[in-house]
């Protein structure tokens, strides 16, 4: 079975992070207003971004992960910028001149791909030096 990751921003440009079964209902409820009460109070509604996961557990690991994430490092991650992903992980003081340059995905994959079955999506949640989501981990060295 299919799990999803996703992002919706909201009319006043708020995001809502969740994770489903089914994206297409899912979208649906939200943007018929019966699904929660924060985006019911916030419609239209728009996916941004959703990502496939194969079990539950890590699409709901990566909801919990960039639920905490700050508005910049999201908006990263909805224009596919890993780069600026990994930029806004540091803390203010330790970054530097944000990059411009490259973009990938900020999950890898985490189960070994058959050839030929590429579909395109990664499936772990290990980014930027951290693991271990949804706890907070120590960064690596």
């Amino acid at each position: 079975m299919a799990f999803w990751a996703y992002i919706l921003r909201c009319s006043d440009g708020k995001f809502y992070m969740g994770h489903t079964d089914n994206l297409d209902r899912r979208i649906g409820e939200h943007q018929t207003g019966g699904h929660c009460e924060f985006t019911s109070r916030r419609m239209p509604v728009a996916l941004v971004w959703s990502e496939y996961f194969p079990s539950r557990i890590e699409a709901l690991e990566a909801e919990r992960m960039g639920g905490g994430w700050s508005r910049a490092k999201k908006e990263a991650l909805i224009a596919g910028n890993w780069s600026l992903v990994s930029h806004f992980a540091r803390p203010p003081k330790e970054r530097t001149a944000a990059p411009t340059d490259t973009i990938c995905s900020p999950f890898v994959s985490s189960e070994v791909e058959k050839p030929g079955s590429s579909s395109g999506f990664s499936t772990s949640l290990e980014t930027n030096g951290w693991a271990d989501a949804p706890s907070v981990a120590e960064p690596r060295a």
